[in-house]
């Protein structure tokens, strides 16, 4: 094909300069996409595709309106494209463009999405010489800034999995990560981009960080070298991509694992914090307890759901706040009447520190201020209020310097703009004293032209007399033709049509070049004082960022108190100690739906152990998630749903319950069981809370059994963390009779002539039998199948042999194993008899396990050793 030239020759040159996907170029009123790029957008977006001819070849071409590109772009960058956007400019020769942003999941400004937008960098201590991992997370649409470490690579995956990033530069190291990379795609659902290896080396970061927030911040921020790598790498991929935003990251703060509670992946998802198990957001904790005004404060609950506190101080300020706004109903309606009329000002200043703020959004940043000094009212004329931290809250940022800002906005702009900055009617009469001149010799010239034809058929006696003006032919003045035979001499005919002829004069033409230059003048003028606006506008994101935390930061706080008011919840009694005691305690989200039976828990130094049993389906897990909902929401400063609560403080939550999302990843259920066990027995302190559902089902009974037993001794013994363990393996509950800090509690039922009720109750005790069978009946299992199971139950429990029916076999054989008694008993004989001695059908091989597994040491064998020991010792036997 013969190589491309003019606009298509254009296009294809600055396509190959970029390493975006797509290239979107300005030609006129329209971004052109071009050749292949024309077919993916259409393919993509839907657009009709046409060509475009050069030297003598046919390209596709496909377009969208320069002031539709917003949209389209979106779509696009949220299908996981990186557009390139070339803008067109004025040359002496003409025109011509230059690429000026690439467009990325972590750098797209033109988002709709309440939610934080991360961008995120993660850099492997290997490649600087340190241990652990580095973290930077950016949100280009707000200018917040974090730096994190992390002991290893799951622990990173763990801050990732919190802050949920939408694209992830990988380090040099963490690039041979296959882990990593992979969670990150399936898991997070990010885009992975390869950012230059440079931006990572520490110096150069170094130097990035302390020009955009200052040299002594590197200091103060006392984390490593791999963290400060992956914050010069967020930095120069920013300005790479030139998303204008570097001005609106003002501060740079360190998140640090220990001033938060550890929320692994694995917890989160269990717990469905803000989605539930099958990917809603409806019916998750977030959604539950969100009675939210505006995007910044749903950020924000957000975050402190997903990063709770570990600081009482900080704990015990929240919970006064909601303890005032849920005493104080009529204040906190107020209060959120006023938050309703706020905008996000984080993303204003970003969009203002990038250029792309218009009008209307400056005037939001103008109404938004206005709720600062609204709140502080509110807030001073409620005594409870007032007497409250929230007094202090709204008393934080500089309110003179947003008293100001917001009469210089409101001074300039009119009330009504324009949708964009080039159509002039931006400012308010008396704001610039050139532009007011020029309006003024605007309008009188207009209104000149407004009263011509009145003029002119006074002065000559004409009728039908009109004028208008046209791109062709300018201002004219339009006469009917039965009177064009009696215009003036000076009447310069320019068109004849078929009822009427146009003329001008040499006044006219005069006025129109002056009326010409006046609204050239004044667009010029407006655009150059409104780009000024905007930039004293960006000179203020700190401020603007310090207003819309405290704003978010009332909004979050009324969130959690109307939820309490509305809901009879209660202040928790927060400490540091080990106790935990809930009294008439229930499930936040599940409360919302169903008449929900309350219960108790009580957990100290000396019963830090709970083995929960009973019948499935009777709200074990339900019991368990509620207890560590509860904690979760205490330490976000939240009430509880219970009549009474003290809460001893956790430095995490780690939770084992189901692993059907990963099967379809190739993992099996054991598998996966096994490693999020390991990451709890690893990681867990006696400072933590650990939930266990059913560990062990995922392999054979007795693998199961012995898993469970040695983890729970482990757990016991050496973590010590406060400890839920449901488990249909009833032998699990004689351990409470050996370690002392185990107790059994169950969930009740009633049974009474073979029916039988869940009761919903947690009692002291194990429980005294299984009802499966019932649950399969209430499942709709065929009442043969259900009979039969009860039959071979029977015959279970008085160890008789069993049948197959319709095997055809005359001799059945069972097999015992009394795990309670520790001992192998042979095969049963056909007719239900006693088993053979031992020793005289002993599997030699099966007494040789055994006696390995007595000598096999528990308490001091480490977890995952043990976890292989008894796999060892299953083949062993299947062999």
């Amino acid at each position: 094909m013969t190589e491309a030239t003019g606009i298509v020759g254009e296009f294809l040159s600055l396509k190959e300069g970029t390493d975006a996907d797509l290239l979107a170029m300005q030609c006129g009123d329209f971004y052109e996409f071009f050749a292949d790029d024309a077919e993916t957008v259409a393919d993509e977006l839907d657009l009709k595709v046409s060509k475009k001819s050069s030297h003598g070849s046919s390209y596709p071409m496909a377009g969208v309106p320069v002031d539709d590109l917003t949209p389209y772009l979106k779509a696009l960058v949220e299908r996981g494209y990186r557009v390139a956007v070339a803008d067109q400019y004025e040359t002496d020769s003409g025109h011509a463009r230059e690429i000026v942003r690439v467009v990325t999941p972590g750098t797209l400004l033109e988002t709709t999405d309440a939610d934080a937008q991360y961008l995120a960098a993660v850099v492997d201590g290997a490649a600087t010489g340190d241990d652990g991992y580095g973290l930077a997370f950016a949100d280009v649409t707000t200018g917040r800034f974090l730096v994190a470490e992390a002991d290893d690579g799951d622990e990173a995956l763990t801050e990732l999995y919190r802050f949920g990033p939408v694209e992830v530069l990988p380090g040099p190291e963490a690039r041979t990560d296959d882990d990593l990379l992979s969670t990150v795609r399936e898991r997070f659902d990010a885009t992975l981009t390869l950012h230059e290896t440079e931006a990572f080396a520490p110096k150069r970061a170094s130097h990035e960080v302390g020009d955009q927030f200052g040299r002594e911040t590197i200091d103060r921020l006392s984390v490593g070298t791999p963290a400060i790598a992956a914050a010069g790498a967020v930095l120069d991929y920013v300005a790479e991509t030139g998303a204008g935003v570097l001005a609106s990251m003002t501060r740079i703060q360190a998140h640090h694992g220990d001033d938060h509670v550890t929320l692994d992946a694995t917890t989160q998802r269990n717990l469905e914090l803000t989605e539930t198990m099958q990917g809603d957001s409806d019916g998750s904790l977030f959604e539950t307890i969100d009675h939210i005004e505006t995007s910044a404060g749903r950020r924000l609950l957000k975050e402190w759901l997903c990063r709770p506190r570990r600081s009482l101080e900080v704990l015990e300020r929240r919970q006064e706040s909601v303890a005032a706004l849920s005493s104080a109903a009529l204040a906190r309606d107020e209060l959120q009447d006023r938050l309703g009329e706020a905008y996000d000002l984080a993303r204003l200043a970003s969009k203002a520190t990038h250029g792309s703020a218009d009008a209307r959004d400056l005037l939001s940043v103008r109404d938004t201020l206005a709720v600062l000094p609204a709140l502080v009212e509110s807030i001073e004329s409620n005594p409870e209020l007032a007497d409250s931290p929230l007094a202090e809250i709204v008393r934080r940022p500089d309110r003179e310097a947003a008293a100001d800002l917001e009469q210089t906005v409101a001074a300039a702009l009119a009330e009504d703009p324009p949708s964009t900055v080039t159509q002039g009617g931006l400012f308010q009469q008396g704001y610039d004293e050139e532009l007011d001149e020029v309006i003024e010799r605007h309008e009188a010239i207009k209104e000149w032209l407004d009263t011509l034809a009145d003029r002119e058929k006074s002065a000559h006696g004409l009728s039908h007399v009109t004028v208008d003006r046209n791109k062709t032919d300018g201002y004219y003045i339009q006469v009917g033709k039965s009177a064009a035979d009696g215009v003036p001499d000076h009447y310069e005919e320019i068109k004849t049509l078929k009822n009427s002829k146009r003329f001008t004069t040499d006044e006219l033409e005069e006025k129109e070049r002056e009326i010409l230059r006046l609204e050239e003048r004044r667009g010029d003028l407006e655009y150059e004082l409104f780009e000024q606006l905007r930039e004293e506008v960006a000179e203020c994101a700190e401020l603007l960022q310090d207003v819309g935390r405290t704003l978010a930061t009332v909004d979050a706080l009324a969130s959690l108190a109307t939820h309490a008011a509305e809901n009879r919840w209660i202040q928790p009694e927060l400490h540091r100690g080990d106790r935990l005691e809930i009294d008439q305690g229930r499930h936040p989200v599940v409360e919302q739906t169903t008449e929900f039976v309350p219960n108790d828990v009580a957990m100290d130094e000396n019963r830090g152990f709970l083995v929960v049993t009973g019948p499935n389906m009777s709200g074990k897990s339900t019991y368990m998630r509620q207890v560590a909902c509860i904690v979760l929401l205490a330490q976000i400063g939240s009430f509880v749903p219970a009549r009474d609560a003290e809460i001893g403080l956790v430095d995490g939550i780690f939770t084992r319950v189901g692993a059907l999302d990963e099967l379809a990843q190739g993992r099996s259920t054991f598998m996966v069981e096994m490693s999020e066990l390991s990451n709890i027995l690893h990681t867990a302190t006696d400072d933590s809370l650990v939930i266990l559902d059913e560990v062990g089902r995922g392999t054979a009974t007795y693998d199961g059994i012995s898993i469970a037993w040695a983890a729970t001794e482990y757990l016991h013994n050496e973590v010590q963390a406060k400890t839920l363990f449901a488990t249909h393996y009833h032998e699990l509950t004689g351990l409470a009779e050996n370690l002392p800090r185990v107790a059994n509690v169950h969930v009740a039922a009633d049974e009474q002539d073979g029916d039988v009720t869940f009761l919903r109750t947690v009692r002291d005790g194990p429980t005294d039998r299984s009802y499966g069978i019932h649950v399969a009946d209430l499942a709709g299992v065929p009442n043969p199948v259900v009979d039969r199971a009860r039959d071979v139950l029977e015959r279970l429990r008085e160890e008789k042999a069993i049948e197959a029916k319709g095997g055809g076999s005359s001799d059945p054989v069972q097999t015992v194993f009394d795990l309670s008694q520790g001992e192998f008993r042979g095969p049963a004989n056909a007719d239900g008899g006693e088993p053979a001695a031992e020793g005289e059908t002993v599997d030699p091989e099966a007494k040789a396990v055994l006696e390995d597994l007595e000598e096999l040491d528990v308490n001091s064998t480490p977890p995952i050793e043990l976890v292989s020991e008894v796999q060892e010792l299953k083949e062993r036997l299947e062999d």
